[in-house]
């Protein structure tokens, strides 16, 4: 099942508070990146998390699950309604990201 662009609209605008802020279709689906980072994704109209330390330690509570078939398991996002708490995790998760590849 693909995501609906309603639900990426709903997820941008909760995230206006943040700036560079972009995403890429891919699939049906979305990708998510903060500051030129791959921060997560919208899959099946969930967002998702990389499962690095600080979101985890934010969200212990999270569930991990599946983006897709094959996929590495990511972080789910309940509280998608708290705009302070978004703001707050994708903050927090920035610096543990790793710098996109260089494209040769």
């Amino acid at each position: 099942m693909a995501s609906s662009k309603e639900y990426l609209d709903f997820i941008l605008e909760q995230l206006s508070g943040l700036e560079e802020i972009t995403y890429r279709a891919m699939m049906g689906e979305y990708i998510l990146y903060y500051r030129g980072k791959i921060i997560g994704g919208i899959y099946d109209d969930r967002l998702l998390v990389k499962p690095v330390k600080s979101a985890a330690a934010l969200m212990p509570d999270a569930t991990f699950e599946l983006p897709y078939e094959g996929a590495k398991e990511m972080l789910l996002v309940d509280d998608v309604d708290n705009r302070d708490f978004l703001a707050e995790l994708f903050s927090t998760m920035y610096d543990e990201l790793p710098m996109p590849k260089k494209k040769r």
